[in-house]
Protein backbone atom coordinates (compact mmCIF):
# COMPACT_ATOMS: atom_id res chain seq x y z
CA UNK A 1 0.00 0.00 0.00
CA UNK A 2 2.55 2.36 1.10
CA UNK A 3 4.65 1.05 -2.69
CA UNK A 4 1.63 2.08 -4.18
CA UNK A 5 0.79 5.10 -2.68
CA UNK A 6 4.88 6.77 -3.37
CA UNK A 7 4.63 5.51 -7.42
CA UNK A 8 1.74 8.07 -7.69
CA UNK A 9 3.24 10.58 -5.86
CA UNK A 10 6.33 10.26 -7.94
CA UNK A 11 4.52 10.16 -11.33
CA UNK A 12 2.24 13.35 -9.68
CA UNK A 13 5.62 15.08 -9.00
CA UNK A 14 6.99 13.78 -12.76
CA UNK A 15 4.66 15.70 -14.02
CA UNK A 16 4.67 18.59 -11.80
CA UNK A 17 8.16 18.92 -12.58
CA UNK A 18 7.47 18.65 -16.53
CA UNK A 19 5.19 21.18 -16.63
CA UNK A 20 7.73 23.41 -14.71
CA UNK A 21 10.21 23.17 -16.58
CA UNK A 22 8.12 24.36 -19.89
CA UNK A 23 7.25 27.58 -18.76
CA UNK A 24 8.88 30.71 -20.13
CA UNK A 25 9.08 34.36 -19.52
CA UNK A 26 9.72 37.34 -21.22
CA UNK A 27 9.50 40.96 -21.15
CA UNK A 28 8.40 43.16 -24.08
CA UNK A 29 10.32 46.37 -23.77
CA UNK A 30 10.25 49.68 -25.97
CA UNK A 31 12.38 53.11 -25.60
CA UNK A 32 9.83 55.78 -25.19
CA UNK A 33 9.49 59.05 -24.72
CA UNK A 34 12.09 60.45 -27.15
CA UNK A 35 10.01 63.25 -28.58
CA UNK A 36 11.42 66.98 -27.88
CA UNK A 37 9.71 70.42 -27.25
CA UNK A 38 7.55 70.78 -30.83
CA UNK A 39 9.42 67.75 -32.50
CA UNK A 40 7.86 64.35 -32.13
CA UNK A 41 9.46 60.75 -32.32
CA UNK A 42 8.21 57.34 -32.45
CA UNK A 43 4.59 56.33 -31.91
CA UNK A 44 4.45 56.02 -28.16
CA UNK A 45 0.89 55.56 -28.13
CA UNK A 46 0.82 52.62 -30.63
CA UNK A 47 3.41 50.47 -29.43
CA UNK A 48 3.12 50.79 -25.56
CA UNK A 49 -0.13 48.48 -26.17
CA UNK A 50 2.35 45.63 -27.35
CA UNK A 51 4.77 45.79 -24.40
CA UNK A 52 5.22 45.03 -20.86
CA UNK A 53 7.88 47.62 -19.85
CA UNK A 54 9.12 50.81 -21.26
CA UNK A 55 12.53 52.86 -21.21
CA UNK A 56 11.76 56.70 -20.84
CA UNK A 57 14.34 58.86 -21.95
CA UNK A 58 15.00 61.02 -19.37
CA UNK A 59 15.74 64.76 -21.03
CA UNK A 60 19.57 64.51 -21.81
CA UNK A 61 19.61 62.40 -25.40
CA UNK A 62 15.95 62.88 -25.88
CA UNK A 63 13.24 64.15 -23.67
CA UNK A 64 12.12 66.66 -21.94
CA UNK A 65 10.15 67.10 -18.66
CA UNK A 66 6.66 67.57 -20.27
CA UNK A 67 6.98 64.14 -22.31
CA UNK A 68 8.53 62.43 -19.38
CA UNK A 69 5.14 63.06 -17.25
CA UNK A 70 2.95 62.19 -20.20
CA UNK A 71 4.75 59.40 -21.10
CA UNK A 72 4.47 57.89 -17.01
CA UNK A 73 0.69 58.67 -17.59
CA UNK A 74 0.11 56.76 -20.43
CA UNK A 75 2.50 53.69 -19.19
CA UNK A 76 0.14 54.12 -15.68
CA UNK A 77 -2.98 54.25 -18.22
CA UNK A 78 -1.53 50.88 -20.11
CA UNK A 79 0.10 49.06 -16.87
CA UNK A 80 3.10 49.03 -18.49
CA UNK A 81 6.15 49.64 -15.98
CA UNK A 82 8.45 52.43 -16.09
CA UNK A 83 12.05 52.71 -16.67
CA UNK A 84 14.44 55.15 -16.77
CA UNK A 85 16.81 55.22 -20.08
CA UNK A 86 19.47 57.56 -18.93
CA UNK A 87 21.90 58.65 -22.23
CA UNK A 88 25.23 61.26 -22.85
CA UNK A 89 24.41 64.76 -23.06
CA UNK A 90 23.77 64.94 -26.68
CA UNK A 91 20.69 65.88 -28.32
CA UNK A 92 22.59 66.49 -31.53
CA UNK A 93 23.25 62.73 -31.60
CA UNK A 94 21.09 61.28 -30.00
CA UNK A 95 23.25 60.23 -27.43
CA UNK A 96 24.77 57.93 -30.18
CA UNK A 97 27.93 59.21 -30.35
CA UNK A 98 30.68 57.69 -27.63
CA UNK A 99 32.14 60.70 -25.16
CA UNK A 100 35.48 60.37 -23.05
CA UNK A 101 33.42 60.47 -19.86
CA UNK A 102 35.16 58.87 -16.94
CA UNK A 103 33.33 56.29 -14.41
CA UNK A 104 32.51 59.37 -11.85
CA UNK A 105 30.88 60.99 -14.97
CA UNK A 106 28.98 58.88 -16.14
CA UNK A 107 28.28 57.36 -12.03
CA UNK A 108 26.60 61.40 -11.84
CA UNK A 109 24.83 61.25 -14.93
CA UNK A 110 22.89 58.10 -14.43
CA UNK A 111 22.19 59.61 -10.99
CA UNK A 112 20.76 62.80 -12.58
CA UNK A 113 19.26 61.22 -14.74
CA UNK A 114 17.52 58.65 -12.99
CA UNK A 115 16.81 61.22 -9.52
CA UNK A 116 14.83 63.33 -12.65
CA UNK A 117 11.98 60.34 -13.93
CA UNK A 118 11.72 59.51 -10.29
CA UNK A 119 10.45 62.84 -9.50
CA UNK A 120 7.72 62.47 -12.10
CA UNK A 121 7.17 58.74 -11.13
CA UNK A 122 6.78 59.47 -7.26
CA UNK A 123 4.15 62.33 -8.75
CA UNK A 124 2.49 60.13 -10.35
CA UNK A 125 2.49 57.63 -7.28
CA UNK A 126 4.13 54.72 -9.13
CA UNK A 127 7.95 53.53 -8.76
CA UNK A 128 10.68 52.71 -11.22
CA UNK A 129 11.42 49.00 -12.14
CA UNK A 130 14.20 49.35 -13.97
CA UNK A 131 17.11 51.20 -15.48
CA UNK A 132 18.47 50.92 -19.21
CA UNK A 133 20.89 52.41 -20.40
CA UNK A 134 20.89 54.63 -23.88
CA UNK A 135 23.07 54.48 -27.41
CA UNK A 136 26.23 54.74 -26.86
CA UNK A 137 26.36 54.63 -23.09
CA UNK A 138 24.73 51.20 -23.09
CA UNK A 139 27.47 49.78 -26.15
CA UNK A 140 30.19 51.40 -24.11
CA UNK A 141 29.36 49.93 -20.68
CA UNK A 142 28.11 46.20 -22.59
CA UNK A 143 32.08 45.46 -22.67
CA UNK A 144 34.14 48.34 -20.78
CA UNK A 145 33.76 47.26 -17.25
CA UNK A 146 34.44 50.28 -14.97
CA UNK A 147 31.79 52.09 -17.03
CA UNK A 148 29.45 49.00 -16.30
CA UNK A 149 30.60 49.12 -12.59
CA UNK A 150 29.96 53.17 -12.25
CA UNK A 151 26.10 52.33 -13.99
CA UNK A 152 25.47 49.34 -11.29
CA UNK A 153 26.85 51.55 -8.43
CA UNK A 154 25.07 54.59 -9.57
CA UNK A 155 21.70 52.49 -9.52
CA UNK A 156 22.30 50.65 -6.24
CA UNK A 157 23.25 53.66 -4.05
CA UNK A 158 19.86 55.64 -5.37
CA UNK A 159 18.09 52.35 -5.05
CA UNK A 160 18.65 48.79 -4.83
CA UNK A 161 15.00 47.17 -5.50
CA UNK A 162 15.83 48.60 -9.42
CA UNK A 163 16.83 46.18 -11.73
CA UNK A 164 19.42 46.91 -13.91
CA UNK A 165 18.37 45.99 -18.01
CA UNK A 166 21.68 45.02 -19.98
CA UNK A 167 22.85 43.41 -22.94
CA UNK A 168 22.48 39.73 -22.27
CA UNK A 169 25.80 38.44 -20.62
CA UNK A 170 27.72 41.65 -21.10
CA UNK A 171 29.45 43.38 -18.75
CA UNK A 172 26.51 45.17 -17.32
CA UNK A 173 24.86 42.15 -15.86
CA UNK A 174 28.54 40.77 -14.09
CA UNK A 175 28.41 44.55 -12.71
CA UNK A 176 24.94 44.22 -11.60
CA UNK A 177 25.40 41.17 -9.82
CA UNK A 178 28.43 42.14 -8.35
CA UNK A 179 27.19 45.22 -6.31
CA UNK A 180 23.95 43.68 -5.43
CA UNK A 181 21.34 44.26 -8.06
CA UNK A 182 18.47 41.77 -9.77
CA UNK A 183 19.53 41.83 -13.68
CA UNK A 184 17.65 41.52 -16.80
CA UNK A 185 19.45 40.36 -19.60
CA UNK A 186 18.42 42.09 -22.61
CA UNK A 187 18.21 40.76 -26.41
CA UNK A 188 17.12 42.06 -29.37
CA UNK A 189 14.78 40.64 -31.91
CA UNK A 190 15.92 42.55 -34.86
CA UNK A 191 20.06 43.00 -34.75
CA UNK A 192 22.41 40.32 -35.66
CA UNK A 193 25.13 39.09 -33.19
CA UNK A 194 28.61 38.58 -33.09
CA UNK A 195 30.25 35.49 -32.20
CA UNK A 196 31.19 37.31 -29.32
CA UNK A 197 27.43 37.59 -28.17
CA UNK A 198 28.08 41.35 -28.87
CA UNK A 199 25.29 43.63 -31.12
CA UNK A 200 27.17 43.71 -34.87
CA UNK A 201 27.44 47.63 -35.27
CA UNK A 202 24.89 49.59 -37.14
CA UNK A 203 27.77 50.47 -39.51
CA UNK A 204 27.86 47.07 -40.87
CA UNK A 205 25.81 45.56 -43.99
CA UNK A 206 23.40 42.82 -42.03
CA UNK A 207 23.42 44.37 -38.86
CA UNK A 208 19.02 44.83 -39.01
CA UNK A 209 17.61 41.42 -39.60
CA UNK A 210 14.45 43.24 -41.80
CA UNK A 211 12.50 39.87 -42.20
CA UNK A 212 10.13 39.51 -39.93
CA UNK A 213 9.59 35.54 -40.29
CA UNK A 214 13.21 35.22 -39.62
CA UNK A 215 13.61 37.59 -36.84
CA UNK A 216 10.16 36.13 -35.16
CA UNK A 217 12.02 32.70 -34.83
CA UNK A 218 15.16 33.99 -34.04
CA UNK A 219 13.20 35.26 -30.79
CA UNK A 220 11.26 32.22 -29.77
CA UNK A 221 14.74 30.53 -29.97
CA UNK A 222 16.47 32.93 -27.71
CA UNK A 223 13.33 32.16 -25.20
CA UNK A 224 12.85 29.00 -25.36
CA UNK A 225 16.03 27.20 -26.01
CA UNK A 226 18.98 30.12 -24.59
CA UNK A 227 20.77 29.96 -28.31
CA UNK A 228 20.76 32.54 -31.35
CA UNK A 229 22.92 32.23 -34.41
CA UNK A 230 25.37 35.07 -34.99
CA UNK A 231 26.92 36.11 -38.44
CA UNK A 232 29.23 33.19 -39.03
CA UNK A 233 26.72 30.75 -38.28
CA UNK A 234 27.50 29.76 -34.91
CA UNK A 235 25.14 29.34 -32.65
CA UNK A 236 26.32 31.30 -28.85
CA UNK A 237 24.42 30.85 -25.87
CA UNK A 238 22.26 34.07 -25.04
CA UNK A 239 19.75 34.22 -21.92
CA UNK A 240 16.51 36.40 -22.67
CA UNK A 241 14.66 38.13 -19.82
CA UNK A 242 14.02 40.70 -22.00
CA UNK A 243 13.41 41.72 -25.56
CA UNK A 244 13.50 45.09 -27.28
CA UNK A 245 11.12 46.36 -29.62
CA UNK A 246 11.47 49.40 -31.67
CA UNK A 247 7.64 51.15 -32.48
CA UNK A 248 8.99 54.42 -34.44
CA UNK A 249 7.32 53.71 -37.75
CA UNK A 250 3.93 52.18 -38.37
CA UNK A 251 5.88 48.39 -39.50
CA UNK A 252 7.66 48.56 -36.39
CA UNK A 253 4.33 48.70 -34.35
CA UNK A 254 3.02 45.68 -36.33
CA UNK A 255 6.34 44.01 -35.86
CA UNK A 256 5.77 44.28 -32.39
CA UNK A 257 1.97 43.13 -32.11
CA UNK A 258 3.54 39.91 -34.17
CA UNK A 259 6.31 39.07 -31.77
CA UNK A 260 3.80 39.19 -28.71
CA UNK A 261 1.23 37.02 -30.97
CA UNK A 262 4.14 34.32 -31.61
CA UNK A 263 5.10 34.41 -27.96
CA UNK A 264 1.56 33.78 -26.78
CA UNK A 265 1.39 30.99 -29.17
CA UNK A 266 4.69 29.36 -28.59
CA UNK A 267 3.43 28.97 -24.86
CA UNK A 268 5.75 32.18 -23.42
CA UNK A 269 4.13 34.40 -20.63
CA UNK A 270 5.16 37.91 -22.12
CA UNK A 271 5.39 39.71 -18.77
CA UNK A 272 7.43 42.71 -16.70
CA UNK A 273 10.60 41.73 -15.55
CA UNK A 274 9.65 42.67 -12.01
CA UNK A 275 7.29 39.91 -12.17
CA UNK A 276 9.31 36.98 -12.39
CA UNK A 277 13.17 38.07 -11.78
CA UNK A 278 13.55 38.23 -7.95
Amino acid sequence: MFSLHNTHRNRAFNTFKKEVINIYWVDLNSDLGESFGNYTLGMDEQVIKHVTSVNIACGWHAGDPLVMDRTIKVALREKTAIGAHPGFPDLLGFGRRNLAATPEEIKAYVQYQLGALMAFAKANRTAIQHVKAHGALYNMAAKDAKLAMALAEAIHEVDSDIILMGLANSEMISAGKEVGLKVANEVFADRAYSPDGTLVSRRLPGAVIHDADIALSRVVRMVKEGKVEAVNGQDIEIKADSICVHGDNPEAVEFTRKIRARLEQEGVEVTAVSNFIK
